[in-house]
């Protein structure tokens, strides 16, 4: 679905009315998706969850709240397209499960990120936020979520691997307290040294 030369704003308006999976979306298709060219810091996360659906604001939630707080940026930063993309590996609330969301949708990423993506200056900073994001942008990922996190020095400073922040992590959180310690200050710093606060 590429474009040669195609404008981001065109991208955009594709990628917002992409409707390729309706028929497996109880909700139906709402893309959400944030994307500047000049952006320094790309967030790919996984799928929106209801919430964000209903608002079509990415990361609108307690989820995004944590993220945020992680990253040591405010909402103003945050949803700023010229400073953060904002890149799910499914861009339409994939519904609910017996244990949650359902999966991302697997067509979105091999159809919109690489066109997305081509539009970001080099240098970006990449934010991988949990499982299904570090499957497609981790390569050497290690065996399991918390390891490939643990080592965060050997990803950094280009890219940083991270747990999802949802609530429902609370117990990761709790088990894993250097998390807070080692890899969120470097996080932040990293962040913003590229975003200029």
């Amino acid at each position: 679905m590429t474009k040669p030369d195609e404008s981001l704003a065109d991208l955009l308006v594709r990628v917002r009315a992409c409707t390729v999976c309706a028929d497996d979306l109880t909700a139906g298709p709402r893309p959400v998706v944030q994307v500047g060219a000049t952006a320094g810091v790309v967030i790919i996360g996984q799928a929106p969850g209801r919430r964000v659906h209903e608002s079509g604001v990415p990361w609108d939630d307690p989820s995004g709240e944590r993220l945020r707080s992680w990253l040591g940026v405010d909402s103003e930063a945050f949803y700023d397209p010229a400073r953060v993309a904002l890149i799910p590996m499914g861009f339409c609330y994939p519904g609910t499960g017996p244990s949650g969301d359902l999966p991302p949708r697997p067509e979105c990423a091999p159809l919109w990120h690489e066109p997305l993506l081509g539009h970001l200056g080099d240098g970006v900073v990449k934010v991988i936020i949990g499982a299904y994001a570090q499957k497609r942008y981790v390569p050497d990922r290690k065996k399991s979520l918390t390891e490939t996190v643990r080592a965060w020095q050997d990803y950094a400073p280009d890219t940083f691997v991270l747990p999802h922040p949802s609530p429902r992590n609370q117990r990761w959180f709790k088990q894993n307290p250097w998390f807070d310690t080692e890899v969120i200050p470097a996080l932040r710093s990293r962040i913003n040294s590229m975003l200029g606060n």
